[in-house]
């Protein structure tokens, strides 16, 4: 796969302003495409107004709320499959992604081209149906006022030293959904229910989203949560006392942990989506150095997945660049992990 050049690009950004094939639903001629995206809106109104600045190109856009991250936009694109109304699809995660893919709602190739050879394996759909880009990892959170030495394992959550100190976001949502996933397909049913019999045990409380989490910690009623690097970035650009560590490799006969869990944002174009060469458009431009630059210098800090721009922002990369999961493996477990947890944390 060869990356476009930015007259590559443009060559696509002119196909999608005259293209005539391309229906907008707007009382003008003018191009447009439809985008549903599951990104804070804070860095995706960024990343759209370079878009429609460099080709002209309105988006129309289709968010989702914190609380109810990914899983609400996947069901409406399932649900709009026999009459599709969005062109391409950004997800802050992979697992919603995999869905649609398994439910053919993704265009067969349609990112095929738009970035480089080397790209990770992991993070090109079978048959380049979606594409992985712009990381974060999954971390512990922590207050600095009141923690001195957190904790840097999910074994170590369950202690009592944590006991009605920890904090996640509801695990039916956003990458809460797909870290639980990754867990039970790590561990096995029975330590992964297991592990969170210890924590319901310990205390552990249920948050609308990563960043209500987070905010729970700033306000005092938690110490320690799960949560994604971006989300505590932001936390700390506000000023509040957390820091953060990435989880370390330790055995455990039980719960071992293999390190940091990496997320990637994904892409994909929708198959019979209403404005397809605008929908190519805006796809090459999401997967470009351009995106990837501006999403690792914002306050979400992202790493990089472009080679080049990863040495440059080395300094995000959670230690050692450990290996991605396997999101094939935990797109097979979500849907025993949510029992897991429906039947554990949240059921009476």
């Amino acid at each position: 796969m060869i990356r476009p050049t930015t007259l590559a690009l443009a060559a696509l950004a002119a196909a999608a302003l005259c293209g005539c094939a391309d229906h907008t639903d707007s009382p003008t001629d003018a191009p447009s495409v439809v985008l549903y995206t599951s990104a804070d809106d804070v860095f995706v109104a960024q990343v759209v107004g370079a878009f429609e600045a460099e080709t002209g190109i309105a988006v129309r856009l289709v968010g989702d709320t914190e609380a109810t991250k990914t899983t609400g936009l996947v069901t409406r694109i399932l649900a709009e499959k026999d009459n599709p109304r969005c062109d391409v699809w950004w997800s802050s995660e992979p697992m919603g992604t995999l869905l649609l893919d398994e439910s053919g709602v993704l265009a067969p190739g349609g990112m095929d081209g738009l970035v480089s050879e080397d790209w990770p394996a992991e993070l090109v759909g079978p048959g380049a149906n979606w594409i992985g880009f712009a990381e974060r990892a999954r971390v512990i959170a922590y207050s600095t006022d009141r923690v001195e030495t957190p904790p840097t394992t999910l074994a170590e959550l369950t202690e009592p030293e944590w006991k009605g100190r920890v904090g996640i976001a509801h695990p039916a949502f956003g990458t809460t959904r797909g870290h639980m996933a990754l867990l039970l397909d790590r561990w096995g049913e029975a330590n992964f229910t297991a592990w969170l019999e210890a924590m319901k045990a310990n205390g552990i409380r249920l948050y609308d989203g990563n960043a209500r989490a987070v905010r729970a910690i700033h306000e005092g009623e938690i110490d320690v949560c799960l949560t994604d690097t971006d989300d505590v970035w932001v936390a700390i650009a506000n000023g509040w006392e957390i820091g953060m560590v990435f989880e370390s490799e330790a055995e455990h006969d039980r719960w071992p942990s293999r390190g940091a869990t990496t997320i990637p944002n994904t892409v994909a174009i929708v198959r019979g989506g209403p404005n397809p060469q605008a929908a190519r458009t805006l796809a090459a431009f999401l997967v470009s150095p351009t995106v990837e630059r501006l999403l690792a210098e914002s306050d979400s800090r992202n790493i990089p997945v472009d080679a080049g721009l990863r040495a440059e922002f080395s300094e995000l990369l959670p230690p050692g660049d450990p290996p991605r999961p396997d999101y094939a493996g935990a797109h097979d477990a979500v849907s025993g992990a949510m029992d897991a947890c429906e039947r554990v944390l949240i059921s009476p």
